[in-house]
């Protein structure tokens, strides 16, 4: 226990009040510095709980994706729920712009900046001056410890301050004492989180679920990870533990060749209702390459990655394939590769799985938007009952469409000439392929403006069925119901990724019916001039799911460093197959 340690106060501590009970740390905490503070008296230092100990600090805020309604022209042909086009989108506007990113401000945190993080430990009267000279020094020792986690301090900085501390207050309150656990867990030492667990087990009645998180993620490493068991036990009686608690103790169950503990935590993660991260994932595969016990249960791991629509990153493609090519007797070989344009593996010839679905699918998607989508609670402050009924009469009068426009979102594409212009373009493209079109538009779409050409809007009118709700009214319902209503084969047109009403459903099956449907039938216009066709961006025919026939399995997954928003499928694919299974030709992509 001679980790936490001070040797950079050169005066004696304060004499304070001692605690009312004894802690068995106290006696910790004097053998550990009685022979750099003989002459301190630190049976008496206070540890003090704060209300901001019960916030996780190394909680990570979710990066939110926001749905792009710019006017600006999409430049690439690839589908839209390609991974990595929203990012190529992005940068080729922000260039098309003449932004350059070296010039754009460095944005600062508030309170002391980098620069003010010692490279060196100082003593008591240093730290009190720079604490003096700060410009926040109410919250100056919590802020420079979580300076020092981002600078990754050594740890000897970070002694010196607590020492500072507690000879100017005798006291290391729980928020402080929470950080410099942040401290030594990145920095791997290992000794002081040890001593920080018997210092704040003793003396805290509970500790918040940052606390147990940082100190199962280090003992499940070492010797002592059956302790993270127990840590992960006493979590559980206040809440339910995070994928990435119960994925530290499953590693650490592997990693000390208790299989069985592991698997039993696996499943009582699925019991939770939690997904596994996939470094859980990747440590399991792993740890079964040498042995094969549990084959079917890494199987079931990959129908569970399919059935939810997830897919690895590469680390994690690379212990499924290995753990595949380990198998006996099957004799397996894993490629990297890539799908060609007709939806065959561009490694082995196999035709993937069709983006169309099924009928049972169909109906089963088609029920459910209705019912929580079009008929949700919410549905008549996006629309009237009157006109709700209207719009239904009227779809039962024509015949079924083959294509539904979004007509705001497809005339403000390009953000250049009239909008009517572009509407009547991209209608006119389509009515010339034979195609029954449905236009969904505003009423103020109707009336004459610099924007909205009439006699633009009278030829659309004469090409396409055209219904214009109210100016207030939501379209995205309607282009819905069009659309689902008019059967499988109807696409729509739209540059809305339909986020929103995804999320509306009530079931993780249903969401993964509705994006593969939105996949293989929405339409986005990729480039436009007056005079020149219309092009539209790539649907592909294929769906980007895991799947096996038995005879090979292919796995799309993300390549390392892949930039991929969470409405965009990956490109690229693990593809599996046995012996014997001959590798054909490529076609051209």
């Amino acid at each position: 226990m001679s980790s936490l340690l001070f040797p950079f106060v050169k005066v004696n501590l304060k004499q304070i009040s001692p605690l009312s009970v004894l802690r068995p740390w106290r006696s910790i905490f004097l053998k550990s510095l009685h022979p750099y503070l003989k002459s301190a008296e630190l049976a008496n230092l206070r540890l003090e709980s704060t209300k901001e100990g019960s916030r996780y600090a190394a909680h990570k805020k979710k990066a939110a994706q926001k749905d792009s309604r710019r006017n600006e022209r999409q430049p690439f042909s690839r589908s839209v729920f390609a991974a990595g086009t929203a990012s190529r989108t992005a940068e080729f506007m922000r260039r098309k712009s003449g932004e350059d990113m070296v010039d754009q401000p460095v944005a600062t945190s508030k309170g002391p900046s980098h620069a003010e993080v010692p490279d060196c430990p100082l003593t008591v009267t240093e730290w009190a001056s720079l604490k003096q000279n700060s410009l926040r020094p109410h919250q100056f020792e919590v802020q420079m410890m979580k300076r020092m986690v981002a600078a990754r301090s050594s740890i000897d900085i970070a002694k010196s301050l607590l020492t500072y501390v507690a000879v100017e207050t005798g006291t290391l309150n729980y928020e402080l004492l929470l950080k410099y656990l942040t401290l030594c867990v990145h920095g791997n030492y290992y000794s002081e989180v040890f001593d920080l667990y018997e210092i704040m087990k003793s003396h805290f009645k509970t500790l918040d679920p940052g606390a147990y998180s940082l100190f199962i993620k280090v003992f499940s490493t070492t010797d002592r990870w059956r302790e993270s068991f127990t840590m992960l036990e006493s979590l559980s009686k206040t809440m339910t533990p995070s994928p990435r608690n119960y994925g530290d103790v499953i590693a650490g169950a592997l990693q000390h060749g208790d299989s069985t503990t592991a698997w039993a935590l696996y499943d009582r993660l699925l019991e939770q209702g939690l997904s596994p991260n996939q470094d859980t994932w990747q440590a399991l595969f792993k740890s079964s390459c040498s042995e094969h016990s549990h084959n079917e249960r890494l199987r079931d791991i990959l129908l569970f990655m399919r059935d939810n629509q997830l897919y690895p990153g590469e680390p994690l493609a690379q212990c499924i394939s290995s753990w595949f090519e380990s198998l006996p007797a099957d004799n397996w070989t894993g490629s990297w590769t890539t799908a060609g344009p007709s939806g065959t593996c561009q490694c082995c010839g196999a035709a993937l799985e069709s983006i169309r679905l099924s009928e049972e699918e169909y109906g089963l998607l088609k029920d459910r938007v209705m019912r929580d989508v079009i008929m949700g609670r919410d549905v008549f402050t996006k629309t009237t009952p009157q006109e709700l009924d209207r719009f239904r009469k009227f779809v039962e009068s024509v015949p079924a469409f083959d294509v539904v426009l979004d007509g705001l979102n497809v005339a403000n594409t390009f953000g250049k000439g009239k909008q009517s212009e572009t509407l009547l373009a991209v209608a006119t493209e389509l009515e010339k392929q034979g195609l029954n079109i449905l236009v969904l538009g505003r009423s103020h779409m109707r009336r004459h403006s610099h924007s909205w050409d009439r006699d633009h809007m009278t030829r659309v009118q004469q090409v396409a069925h055209c219904f214009f709700t109210d100016d207030i009214s939501e379209d995205d319902p309607f282009l819905l119901y069009a659309a689902l209503h008019s059967g499988n084969h109807c696409m729509f047109v739209s540059r809305d990724l339909m986020r929103d009403h995804k999320a509306c459903l009530a079931d993780g099956t249903t969401r993964c019916l509705f994006f593969k449907w939105q996949r293989g039938h929405q339409l986005v216009v990729h480039g436009y001039a007056p005079g020149r066709r219309i092009r539209f961006q790539r649907i592909q025919s294929y769906d980007t799911i895991l799947q096996t026939d038995g005879a090979s399995w292919h796995i799309p997954y993300d390549p390392q460093g892949q930039d991929r928003c969470s409405y965009e499928v990956p490109t690229t694919w693990l593809c599996l197959r046995r012996a014997g299974r001959p590798t054909r030709p490529t076609e051209a992509s």
